[in-house]
C-alpha cells in the first residue's frame, strides 16, 4: 500500500454528568455521546520512523499551532506507538492530519484523530486487530478515543471510556457555533471542582440519569429533546470564558429549539428542528458575529473508517 485513509466524526455530549473527583485523578462521568457530521482525516504512508505533519483548522492563528502539536504529544503520535507495540510491528509511517474539527473546542478532535489513525494505520501495516483489539488501545489513549472509533450514539461511564451503544435512528441535525480560541479540557474540569468547592453549583454526588435524553434521541420530538439536554460542564466553561452567555443567548434568539456548550466548550451547540431550520440557523449566527464560524452537521454518523 502506498497510503491509507481514514476518518473520524466529532462528537456532542448531549447529556454529561460529572460526578466527584476519583482518587485517580479523574471524574466519575455519566454521558450520551452523538457523533455528527464533521470529520478529520487521517492519511498513513510508509515511512522510517515516525514523522506526523497537520493542516487545516486549529493549525494556525487564532488557533496557534501549539494547539496540534506534531511530535509524541499529539494523540496520534501515541496511537502509532502503541498499536505497533501491541502488534510487535515496526512504528514506521508518515502521518498526515488534515482537521476540519477545531482544536480544544469541546468536539474530541483528538480522539477523532487518534481513532482514524488506528483504523488506518491497521490497513497500512496490515496488523487484522479486530475492533475489540482496537477499542482497547483506544481506552489508553484517552476517555473519548473509544467513542470517536465507534460512533452513532452511545452511553459512556467511567471517565467516558466504557461504552454502550445505543440504536437511535432518528437525525438530529445541529448547528456548531465554533468559537476563536480553545478551551482547555483539564481547566475546564478545575474550574468545575472549585465551583463546587465554593458550593456554587451542586457537588455532583447525585448523577442525574440519562434515560430521558436517550428516549428523546431514539424517537423525539425536537421539544422533548431540547428539554432532556445537559452539561455540567457548561457552568465552569462560562466562568472561565464569559462571552460564551452571549453566545448561548445568540443562538435561542435566533430559533434554535435548545442550546448548549459542547462538552468542555467552547464551541456552542444549537439544536436545529430539521435540515432546512439547521440551514436558516447557520445563516442566522453567522451574522450574530459572535462565532468565529459555524458548521451545520447532523448526527448519528458512524465512527473511524476507512475512506
Amino acid at each position: 500500500m502506498t497510503a491509507v485513509a481514514a476518518q473520524a466524526p466529532a462528537k456532542v455530549n448531549v447529556h454529561l454528568a460529572v460526578g466527584p473527583l476519583r482518587p485517580d485523578g479523574f471524574h466519575e462521568l455519566r454521558t450520551v455521546y452523538l457523533a455528527v457530521s464533521l470529520f478529520d482525516t487521517v492519511t498513513v504512508r510508509p515511512g522510517d520512523g515516525l514523522a506526523l505533519t497537520v493542516s487545516g483548522e486549529g493549525t494556525g492563528p487564532p488557533g496557534g499551532a501549539d494547539l496540534v502539536p506534531t511530535d509524541r504529544r499529539n494523540l496520534v503520535w501515541r496511537a502509532a506507538e502503541l498499536l505497533a507495540a501491541s502488534a510487535g510491528v515496526g512504528a514506521d509511517a508518515t502521518i498526515e492530519i488534515a482537521k476540519s474539527i477545531p482544536a480544544a473546542a469541546g468536539l474530541a478532535g483528538g480522539s477523532a484523530d487518534a481513532a482514524a489513525a488506528l483504523v488506518a494505520l491497521d490497513a497500512l501495516w496490515g496488523t487484522r486487530a479486530s475492533r475489540e483489539d482496537l477499542a482497547g488501545l483506544a481506552a489508553q489513549l484517552g476517555s473519548d478515543v473509544p467513542f470517536s472509533l465507534l460512533g452513532g450514539v452511545a452511553r459512556g461511564a467511567g471517565r467516558g471510556e466504557r461504552l454502550t451503544p445505543v440504536l437511535a435512528r432518528t437525525t438530529w441535525h445541529w448547528v456548531l457555533g465554533i468559537a476563536g480560541e480553545g478551551l482547555s479540557t483539564p481547566a475546564v474540569y478545575g474550574e468545575l471542582d472549585r465551583l463546587r468547592a465554593a458550593g456554587r453549583v451542586p457537588d455532583g454526588r447525585d448523577l442525574p440519569a440519562a434515560e430521558p435524553v436517550i428516549a428523546a434521541l431514539r424517537s423525539g420530538p425536537t421539544a422533548v429533546l431540547a428539554a432532556s439536554l445537559a452539561n455540567d460542564l457548561q457552568a465552569p466553561a462560562l466562568a472561565l470564558r464569559p462571552g460564551l452567555a452571549r453566545a448561548l443567548r445568540a443562538a435561542t434568539e435566533a430559533g434554535a429549539a435548545a442550546a448548549l456548550v459542547s462538552g468542555s466548550g467552547p464551541t456552542v451547540a444549537a439544536l436545529a428542528d430539521d435540515e432546512r431550520d439547521a440551514l436558516r440557523l447557520t445563516a442566522a449566527l453567522a451574522g450574530a458575529g459572535v462565532f468565529r464560524t459555524v458548521r451545520a452537521v447532523h448526527g448519528p454518523v458512524p465512527g473511524a473508517r476507512l475512506v
